[in-house]
């Protein structure tokens, strides 16, 4: 794992009239794939019938024609879908979204990304209280605590909740009846509205809202709750609003068509190049982007320096992820499949652009594969800062022994990678190019929204 791991992707409809429910999530969950590749689940009614189905695996593996059939209940108006990648909670069957359960207001079903930072002390108060989990998730704790405020109405309990719960978050929530979607008051994870002919959507980014026919109004403001009542959309502030998105959004996570807090992730990934360029110059003939994640910033790097910008690097579309190796021999190995160099960069001084650098290994990989090729010179340049802390809020960046930046100076990374230079993207050319207040815990230790008394993912599963 030598990149930021993804978060999760969650997904809702509520419409006025039966629909498709079913098939239209899970073609909203395909747009959302990039966000978590473990697990994958759909939960659909019609008022009566609650019907889930889940399994581990890609989108395309868990929803068979099989599967999406038993979830076509012909007078479906209302679901929620997530696609997940682990960051509390291991990846197994169980802890696959959406987690369901029985309670005073009927059967209700959620779906999270993000993470809850006091999970572990409210997970222990409510099984001294006799509550029982079924998952090591932390997103069962919230499931928990609406299942003991049945005098509530589900927005009122929803609203309890939060004041209840810290970290960064993006929550949807169904019953029956009920569709809600809310944020927590830092705005960290991700969360757009749709409004489409047949009714309302939610989703992680907007592109998959698109694809369910829906057209992007706006985002679900921090620590609002937003739900469906009589075809109308209602809004409740639960928490007062202090925004910090998560930056690792703009500079990583969400595809580059999303619009997410009013800023266009692409145009944000370009501003960041030609930030980092003004930051850091470099005397070469050539811009190379680390296909996908640096193209963006590439293309404003080469802009802003007037250097052409060459296809330098392929990227096999089949090679799949490198990080689920099992030795570091296969993993680099993986990595030669999974990117070549062209003839572009013979005998030619490069400027390579990637967007974070986590380990150090496949960095230094990409290196070593530029210079074999004949490469005279490699500046590497990265769109982010140096990633010294770890993430608690729904991005798996590993532990801190294990980054490289937390470990090593700036000269002794270069060296480890091989590279002629180094340089990275400053906090103020983050803030600049993103264009707003955002979350830069994982470069400089400062956490908005809290941090877990125990960090470790599995620290639910310790009981």
């Amino acid at each position: 794992m030598d990149k930021p791991q993804e978060e999760c992707g969650v997904l809702g409809l509520w419409s006025q009239a039966p629909l498709d429910v079913a098939g239209l999530l899970h073609l909203g969950l395909l747009a959302l794939q990039h966000r978590g590749q473990e697990a994958a689940g759909i939960a659909v009614t019609d008022g009566k019938e609650f019907l889930v189905e889940k399994d581990l695996g890609l989108v395309h593996q868990v929803f068979t024609e099989e599967r999406l059939g038993r979830l076509r209940l012909p007078g479906a108006r209302m679901g929620l879908a997530h696609t997940r990648y682990s960051t509390t909670g291991s990846n197994l069957r169980f802890n696959a979204q959406p987690l369901t359960a029985r309670t005073a207001h009927g059967v209700l079903a959620i779906a999270h990304n993000g993470n809850f930072v006091n999970a572990k002390p409210l997970r222990d108060r409510l099984l001294q209280e006799g509550a029982t989990f079924q998952s090591t998730s932390d997103t069962e704790v919230m499931l928990l605590l609406l299942a003991r405020l049945p005098h509530l109405s589900l927005p009122e309990a929803a609203l309890e909740a939060m004041r209840r719960l810290e970290g960064g978050y993006s929550i949807l929530l169904m019953d029956r009846k009920t569709l809600l979607a809310l944020r927590d008051p830092h705005g960290v994870r991700p969360l757009a509205i749709g409004k489409a002919p047949w009714g309302y959507a939610f989703a992680s980014e907007p592109p998959a809202l698109a694809l369910l026919g829906a057209e992007y109004l706006r985002d679900v403001r921090p620590g609002e709750v937003v739900w469906v009542e009589e075809g109308e959309l209602q809004s409740l502030q639960a928490l007062p609003p202090n925004p910090t998105p998560c930056a690792f959004e703009w500079i990583y996570f969400a595809r580059p068509d999303s619009l997410l807090d009013g800023t266009e992730a692409y145009a944000a990934r370009v501003r960041m190049g030609e930030e980092l360029f003004r930051e850091a110059p470099a005397e070469a003939d050539m811009v190379v982007p680390v296909p996908d994640s640096g193209i963006g910033a590439a293309i404003g790097y080469a802009r802003a320096s007037g250097l052409p910008l060459e296809y330098g690097l392929y990227k096999n579309p089949y090679a799949g992820r490198t990080f689920i190796q099992p030795t570091q021999e296969l993993r680099d190995l993986k990595t030669r499949l999974k990117l070549s160099p062209t003839s572009a960069v013979r005998g030619k001084r490069v400027v390579l652009i990637d967007d974070s650098i986590v380990r150090g290994t496949t960095s230094r990989h990409i290196v070593a594969l530029l210079k074999e090729a004949g490469a005279k010179e490699v500046h590497f340049r990265v769109s982010s800062p140096p990633i010294r802390f770890p993430c608690y809020y729904g991005i798996d960046t590993a532990a801190r022994k294990e980054l490289i930046a937390a470990q090593k100076s700036l000269e002794e990374i270069r060296a480890y990678i091989g590279a002629d230079s180094l340089a990275f993207l400053s906090e103020e050319g983050v803030k600049r190019a993103i264009g707003g207040p955002v979350c830069l815990a994982c470069f400089n230790g400062r956490y908005p929204a809290g941090v877990p008394e125990e960090g470790e993912k599995l620290a639910l599963e310790l009981l």
